[in-house]
């Protein structure tokens, strides 16, 4: 084996003898990949297919122990590190040109304590490996709403999707966790054991070390819920809008509806002569009694006439994945995002008219609906902030071919820019695009200064910096 070159943290060059690589192969439990091995364009390869950068070297971790030792090399030969997970992140931080990534994926375990209502789960795991897990025994962790999403990423930047309003966000089930720090220890982070540490690791991403482990506590759930979609034409967005509004004014926590606006997709439930045309979705879950469901969701499906109405009982592993088909990995895409307290006639207007200027057809803007027991959190409880967010739009631009990417960027651009003045200029680092480094201050709040501060105590040479990067500005550094 030869010596190979890698980017350092300086981004200056290193080398590593083969000696070293022998030595690291021979620590671990997995395995070692570097380019020309058969599984490497396949690791290195992750959902954003904008994302295309060759690692000088993939550790496949298949334990802690593994982790460790990858940690422990890369510190001590001054590597740029990185961490994948399940590969989903929008800003592609799963992997780097010329580094050491640490590969989690193979790290999928999920175990269910039934009586105690917990689960662990490995950080390679996906939001499908969880669910299917947890349903088992009519228990659910509240997480995003796309399946092959992993657990590791969403829950360390915050976790929101269909039931987030009725049991908080993924980080506010979260335990306890087991986290390999950039000294090369292993910790276990909970409110009694590295409170500050546990803190930060809700919501303040991968700056803070590479977790093994998860716990969280799970609710009983399942395994039917009340969902679906609803579909409007959209001529009708405005009005449909205004009144989606009012109808969540009195939203019980239960009750979740999102919107979605985009052409429509050729699903089986929409009469033809509607694929490829724009429209307005309503798409909702309501997480309890399935009468009381029917009343609750009654006003939005009341709502206008539309095209589809295909709302009814179904298996929630199946809900969970009902969006997957539209966000296959593979595809080129770019996300701009604003938090928002409220859906004012500036949004919708914003919104709307983006939507005549469609660059592709499969790009879409959606509003999350969050708040009810994830807005009940104090700001400061945990790093995720922004409490009193009532909605998250995420303008998606997603496309194939090469060509496309100045426009389709500054599409989502030019409406990021438009719906500012309405926004609540906190953001959802899950979906922050790499060249929002700049973003991540406001995007914490409040909650900033301390971060660097816990940054500085346990990873103070930044080895975790492929991220939205915590750093310490000049003249300002953390104690």
């Amino acid at each position: 084996m030869n010596a190979i070159s890698f980017t350092t943290l300086e981004r200056g060059k290193a080398t590593v003898d083969a000696a070293s690589l022998e030595a690291l192969s021979a620590q671990i439990r997995g395995t070692v990949l570097r380019e020309g091995d058969a599984a490497y364009d396949e690791v290195r390869s992750i959902w954003n297919g904008m994302i295309d950068r060759r690692p000088g070297l993939i550790v496949c971790c298949v334990g802690a122990s593994d982790v460790v030792t990858a940690v422990n090399f890369a510190r001590e030969n001054r590597l740029l590190v990185c961490v994948r997970g399940g590969g989903h992140n929008i800003a592609g931080s799963a992997v780097c040109d010329g580094g050491l990534v640490i590969d989690l994926s193979l790290m999928k375990s999920v175990r269910v304590d039934v009586a105690a209502k917990r689960a662990w789960v490995g950080p390679g795991a996906t939001l499908a490996d969880v669910d299917r897990e947890t349903q088992a025994f009519g228990l659910a962790l509240p997480t995003g709403i796309n399946s092959t999403t992993g657990i590791a990423g969403l829950t360390l930047g915050g976790g929101f999707g269909w039931i987030t309003r009725k049991f908080g966000l993924t980080i506010d089930n979260l335990v306890s966790a087991d986290v390999v720090t950039a000294d090369g220890k292993l910790l276990r982070a909970s409110q009694s054991e590295y409170p500050d540490l546990f803190w930060a690791l809700r919501g303040g991403g991968g700056n803070f070390g590479v977790v093994t482990a998860f716990e969280f506590q799970l609710h009983q759930f399942g395994p039917q819920v009340l969902s679906g979609l609803v579909v409007h034409p959209f001529a009708d967005a405005a009005k449909v809008l205004s009144q989606y509004r009012e109808a969540l004014e009195t939203a019980p926590d239960e009750l979740t509806c999102w919107v979605v606006m985009r052409q429509a997709p050729p699903l089986p439930f929409l009469p033809a002569e509607w694929h490829g045309k724009e429209v307005l979705v309503l798409a909702m879950c309501y997480c309890g009694d399935v009468q009381a469901g029917e009343k609750a969701t009654q006003k939005l499906r009341a709502i206008g006439t539309p095209i589809a109405d295909v709302v009814g009982l179904n298996p929630f592993t199946g809900w969970q994945q009902a969006f997957d088909p539209l966000l296959a990995p593979g595809a080129r895409n770019y996300w701009k995002s604003h938090d928002f307290t409220e859906l004012s006639d500036g949004v919708v207007e914003v919104t709307t008219e983006a939507i005549a200027r469609l660059p592709g057809p499969e790009c879409e803007i959606f509003f999350g609906h969050v708040g009810g027991a994830a807005g009940r959190v104090e700001a400061d409880a945990t790093a995720f902030p922004q409490r009193n967010s009532h909605f998250v739009m995420n303008v998606h631009a997603r496309w194939r071919e090469p060509a496309m990417d100045k426009a389709c960027i500054d599409w989502a651009r030019g409406i990021y820019d438009a719906a500012r003045p309405y926004a609540a200029g906190t953001a959802y680092v899950n979906f922050m695009p790499e060249d929002e480094v700049d973003r991540v201050e406001a995007a914490y709040g409040g909650n900033y200064s301390r971060l660097l501060e816990i940054k500085q105590r346990y990873d103070p040479q930044n080895l975790f910096r492929m991220n939205q990067n915590l750093r310490a500005k000049e003249g300002r550094r953390a104690a």
